[in-house]
């Protein structure tokens, strides 16, 4: 057989083993591509599901002790009442180490909560009612404040890791000139 000879040769037809293995491999590729996809969408939820695995274990680290603190909060409330109790001026003795004793209790209270998130939400008056700190408990006629403002505080509220835990207790303004437009309340 001579070179001529070969390239005289018919060229081979694409019989049905080619086309057999061009079907194979499109549907070998296809296959391929479903599988990268199908791999890359459970990636992704698992990398959703552990970022918000994460975010419910801190929340759950930051609010463990809501209950307890709320309880706490009635013993800190007498705290306050047995000091606010005391009368001005007293010269027994054994009254003001009581007193005394009784104040270092209430601050080292406030601050074993403070330490576990828990902080006081003391609006001072004139500030503007802010519903999601504050409940009003009264409404005050006063035309010298600005209608919707906090006149008396009745109880201090407190949030537990900017959550809110209890609303503080207010008395709210009315009757008098409407609050500025854009004022927010004191920081």
């Amino acid at each position: 057989m001579t070179d001529s000879d070969i390239n005289e040769q018919p060229a081979p037809e694409a019989g049905p083993d080619i086309e057999a293995a061009a079907d194979a491999i499109l549907k070998l590729a296809a296959e391929n591509a479903e599988l990268k996809d199908r791999a890359l969408r459970t990636l992704a939820e698992m990398e959703n599901l552990r970022k918000r695995t994460e975010k419910e274990v801190a929340d759950s680290r930051a609010y463990a002790v809501t209950s307890f603190a709320r309880d706490l909060l009635t013993v800190a409330d007498n705290l306050s009442r047995a000091l606010g109790s005391v009368p001005e001026g007293e010269d027994n003795a054994a009254l003001k180490a009581l007193t005394e004793g009784v104040g270092l209790t209430h601050r080292e209270l406030e601050s074993v909560l403070a330490k576990h998130g828990v902080a006081k939400v003391d609006p001072q008056p004139g500030e503007r009612f802010d519903p999601n700190l504050h409940q009003a408990m009264f409404e005050v006629p006063d035309p010298s404040q600005p209608n919707g403002s906090v006149v008396q505080v009745v109880q201090p509220g407190f949030t537990i890791s900017g959550r809110l835990l209890r609303p503080a207790m207010v008395g709210v303004s009315k009757g008098g000139p409407k609050p500025e437009a854009g004022l927010d309340r004191k920081a």
